[in-house]
């Protein structure tokens, strides 16, 4: 079809939303309206399957990279000149129907809207979904698109093992999605995510639209404490190297950290593991994680220098031995700011109350943005609630947000603000 300069076409927001309904049936959480599809399971398996059937239905020419990322393009052959929409389809353990699976469907959506209008931008239009984006399953998270733009290698990514210690490749090949594409992949030539906000901070200023600036930088820790399991009677208080209260007085001081830093510094304990776990004995050793997130390198840098003094101080304070393990490190990302203009501009033409603002959380966006001009759009998560079952976003919010990614990828496909782009030297 030859390139339009048109409005972009409509969405259709019972289809898209008959769609996420759908999905959410795979590894549906029994009771609940949420999801378990963690990655490269039989449940992300069939969830593949079911989005690969609605892109092969548009005749779109789909390729799978050798670490299970699987894009859909218009023209086969054109990814490299394409512009590309996606997320993923992956799940935790405990998740909703919108994080990720948004991004992907109304991708198609807004494929589909175009081809049944019969009008096509002059650039083709893509739609891609990344392997293991949670991490939940298979760490670093960000996995797929990590590879895919080259920041991992393809032989590394495959020998990552889970708890169970069964590997990714293993996976890929059990499931059968170990593709023949190679990592990393083709270019394209911009990208863009639609995403739920996963926060309060849309909902609590009653705005439409996040258009999102950049990526708080995140560092992942987990720290072992190693003391000494005794009796919880006989040893005296003094005399304890208890791993357990050091651990606890390491959580309360990642608390106080994030406060004392301020602005955008966030800090979480997520998960705490005692052994022997008994309640008549001292704790011998412990595991905890550590999340460190701010917008700023040098600030996220500062955060992680106060947390080794943290842990160095409580564990020489309970005579312990101390170790600590970095599981992921992905500095802050500023998206382009031609397509950050872009999407403001079209929000507001479009009459959308919006913001700018980061992400807190991290996104396969941040990945492509190391390659190719990239931007992501928020909408509302209600009462901020997200890897949850409760994660629910109104449908006209999400058919808001559908409908500005289709304005947003129109007017990119069709050259709109090239020149800016070239000027902000996004391209490679």
């Amino acid at each position: 079809m030859s390139g339009s300069t048109g409005g972009a076409p409509q969405i259709d927001g019972q289809r898209l939303l008959g769609r996420l309904d759908e999905l959410a049936q795979i590894g549906a959480i029994e009771g609940t309206h949420g999801n378990c599809r963690l990655a490269l399971t039989d449940e992300d398996r069939d969830g593949r399957d079911l989005v690969g059937t609605w892109m092969a239905d548009l005749g779109l020419d789909i390729t799978i990279d050798g670490l299970g990322n699987v894009v859909a393009c218009t023209e086969a052959g054109r990814v490299a000149d394409s512009v590309m929409m996606g997320s993923h389809i992956d799940t935790v353990a405990t998740g909703g129907r919108y994080d990720g699976n948004l991004g992907v469907l109304a991708g198609l959506e807004v494929i589909e809207s175009a081809l049944s209008s019969g009008r096509m931008p002059a650039r083709p239009l893509s739609v891609g979904y990344f392997t293991d984006e949670e991490g939940s399953r298979f760490a670093p998270d960000m996995l797929g698109s990590l590879a895919y733009v080259g920041g991992m290698a393809l032989e590394e990514a495959l020998e990552i093992t889970d708890r169970d210690g069964i590997a990714v490749g293993d996976e890929l090949d059990r499931i059968g999605y170990r593709g023949a594409a190679p990592v990393p992949g083709t270019v394209p030539f911009a990208f863009m995510e639609l995403h739920i906000e996963q926060g309060p901070v849309l909902e609590f200023h009653g705005v439409q639209i996040g258009v999102v600036e950049g990526v708080q930088g995140i560092s992942w820790t987990e720290v072992t404490l190693r003391g000494q399991s005794n009796h919880a009677g006989t040893t005296p208080m003094p005399l304890r190297r208890d791993a357990g209260l050091a651990a606890c007085r390491i959580a309360n001081e990642v608390r106080d950290l994030a406060h004392n830093i301020g602005d955008s510094q966030v800090g979480t304990v997520g998960a705490i593991s005692l052994v022997p776990n008994l309640v008549n004995v001292i704790a011998g050793s412990a595991t905890m994680t550590v999340d460190l997130r701010n917008t700023s390198e040098a600030m996220l840098q500062h955060a992680e220098s106060r947390l080794d003094e943290i842990v160095s101080r409580n564990a020489e304070a309970e005579h312990l031995e101390a170790s600590q393990r970095r599981t992921a490190r992905f500095e802050p990302v500023e998206f382009d700011t031609a397509v950050i203009d872009l999407v403001e501009k079209c929000a507001a033409e479009a009459g959308l109350t919006h913001r700018r603002m980061p992400s807190g959380a991290g996104h396969d966006a941040q990945m492509l943005a190391r390659v190719c001009p990239t931007a992501m759009i928020f909408v509302p998560s209600f009462d901020g609630v997200s890897h949850n079952p409760a994660e629910y976003t109104a449908p006209p919010d999400i058919e808001a947000g559908a409908n500005l990614l289709a304005d947003v990828v129109w007017r990119l496909a069709n050259g709109e603000i090239d020149s800016e782009i070239v000027e902000s030297g996004a391209t490679t």
